[in-house]
């Protein structure tokens, strides 16, 4: 099984869609597809794990927190990829397609990780 991507309504859409150019196969869902448009992070994160998909944003400012207090209320999750908004593009697709190579949906339950790893 491979790992299964949410895209939050922050994440620049040129990562979702260069990723999706150059490896068609990837599951990763964007924010308008989902959805996500007016949703708080906690109800982001309930949607994200409720569909077992690892959510990728670029929010640092308040989705550790959130990750944080939705796990605190006994809740699991995919995971959690944050991006920072200064990383090259390229790079960032570069290591979201070799985690989905390389790695399983498990290696990533209940984890917060910034990207690059």
């Amino acid at each position: 099984m491979k790992i299964r991507f949410l895209a939050d309504a922050d994440l620049n859409k040129a990562i979702l869609n260069g990723v999706l150019r150059r490896e068609p196969s990837v599951d990763f869902l964007s924010a308008q597809a989902a959805g996500l448009r007016g949703m708080t992070d906690a109800q982001v994160l309930a949607l994200a794990g409720a569909t077992n998909r690892v959510l990728v944003s670029h929010d640092f400012a308040t989705m550790r927190a959130q990750f944080r207090s939705f796990r605190d209320a006994g809740n699991h999750s995919a995971g959690v990829f944050l991006i920072s908004q200064s990383l090259d593009i390229g790079a960032a697709i570069d290591e979201l397609i070799l985690i989905w190579l390389a790695s399983a949906p498990s290696d990533w339950t209940d984890r917060v990780e910034w990207l690059p790893l």
